[in-house]
């Protein structure tokens, strides 16, 4: 049974201040984070692939393990022993310059590690990290600790996001934690807010300080058309509208992928993922449980087929992932983190949109954009094997922007590029429009 009540943030506070934390604090605050995270489960939470796109949690604790073992402890440790040799297979996700992996789609058919050992395994590595940290870190180092750190974030948000598929398809909607949410307030009709065209630059500066992936660089000049993007996302509400004017069974509104998506006998949909429909009414899971839809919250859990189809029915579009940041830049206060709604308020589901102006730009779902997952002119990937981390999947995916309500507010920034299968549902994604 899921025990209700015990996760709140409190532990992704200390990890939202990274940046003015040591290493050794960072590694620990983050680790810790992990762990924070698991403390509502029940065993048998730890071991369930609910598809598999999807990872178990036990499965995740160790990924992110193993990580800091093969790429740090082995290389920079003389004598270290691996705590198991066949984890180096097991744990592997997609490093073929490491070694062979154990199937993805079979990842929940492991009973064995069982969870205790999962959590000796990394109790074994923590150890050893702080002891390698306690000495002199080398730049090169520091770098591959701060990438792993920033790696276990991204998993933090799988784990809650694979965690919601396995709940949220549970006949009996188990709710993972203990949320009152009063309902919303209705936003402020949808309006939109111009920018100017011309020359602009995006991405990340090879000098900037702090932390960035390799595809998020080299920052360079795109030329952008005068735009115009929407103030806020869209709600619940509002797609409800499109869903009522037919906007599932309109072959004109959907790309041909996606039409073709919507009606598939096993993988079709007809509402976003988490919705359900008990006598005559909507309600939509969240991991506090089911609950009646709230028409003023953001609507989430969506494909970029479906984005795109909403934004044909209102006479708009996608941005383009250069309109986005560009828009996202002006608004930023100088020295400043991106504030939003992040994992940090407990709250693990989306907010109704408040004041005027440009929001919610951070956190409370990704924004699919119309732009394809390619490289920056100029790309490198990280050297070694580290550099499979993003470039080899640089191909039929789509860019999304600005974080959720389960990613650490730490991990975000204007320049990160998360990227999706357009198909692709059980993330925190939604809509914002933009129009020419």
């Amino acid at each position: 049974m899921v025990r209700l009540g015990a996760y709140d943030g409190a532990q992704f506070q200390t990890a939202r201040a990274m940046s003015t934390l040591d290493l050794s604090s960072q590694y620990e605050a983050v680790r810790g984070a992990s762990l924070v995270a698991c403390e509502p489960l029940a065993i048998e939470d730890y071991v369930i692939q609910p598809m598999a796109d999807a990872s178990p949690p036990k499965w995740h604790l160790a990924h992110v393990t193993w990580f800091f073992e093969i790429f740090l402890l082995r290389e920079h440790v003389p004598g270290y022993e691996l705590f198991n040799p066949g984890f180096e297979y097991l744990f592997n996700s997609y490093y073929n310059g490491v070694g062979e992996q154990f199937p993805r789609p079979r990842r929940g058919q492991l009973s064995r590690p069982t969870v205790a050992e999962v959590m000796d395994y990394r109790g074994y590595v923590d150890r050893a990290m702080i002891k390698l940290l306690e000495k002199r870190v080398e730049p090169a180092m520091a770098f591959k600790i701060t990438l792993g750190l920033h790696h276990e974030q991204q998993h933090q948000e799988l784990l809650f996001t694979d965690l919601k598929y396995n709940l949220g398809n549970n006949p009996l909607f188990p709710a993972y934690h203990q949320f009152k949410r009063s309902a919303a307030r209705q936003p402020e009709p949808l309006s939109f807010l111009p920018f100017a065209g011309g020359i602009h630059q995006i991405g990340r500066d090879s000098g900037a300080e702090g932390f960035g992936y390799d595809n998020e660089s080299p920052r360079h000049d795109v030329l952008l058309r005068d735009f115009e993007l929407a103030d806020r996302l869209i709600t619940n509400g509002e797609f409800l509208t499109f869903m009522d004017d037919g906007g599932y069974r309109r072959p004109e509104l959907w790309l041909s992928d996606g039409w073709t998506r919507v009606n598939d006998a096993k993988s079709g949909f007809t509402a976003p993922l988490y919705w359900r429909q008990i006598d005559g009414k909507w309600h939509e899971y969240g991991l506090s449980g089911l609950t009646p839809l709230d028409l003023n919250l953001p609507v989430c859990h969506i494909s970029a087929y479906e984005a795109d189809a909403y934004a044909r029915w209102a006479n708009a579009r996608l941005p383009t992932e250069a309109e986005w940041e560009v828009a996202a830049t002006s608004v930023m206060t100088s020295g400043k983190e991106p504030a939003g709604n992040f994992v940090e308020s407990g709250q693990l589901h989306p907010l109704a949109s408040e004041g005027s102006g440009l929001q919610q730009m951070w956190g409370d779902v990704w924004e699919w954009t119309s732009s394809s997952y390619a490289p920056y002119p100029g790309f490198r990937p990280f050297s070694g094997a580290l550099g499979e981390y993003n470039g080899k999947f640089m191909a039929n995916q789509l860019v999304l922007r600005g974080g959720s309500c389960v990613t650490p507010a730490s991990h975000i920034r204007s320049t990160y590029r998360n990227f999706f299968y357009p198909g692709d549902r059980w993330q925190f994604s939604g809509i914002r429009l933009a129009r020419d």
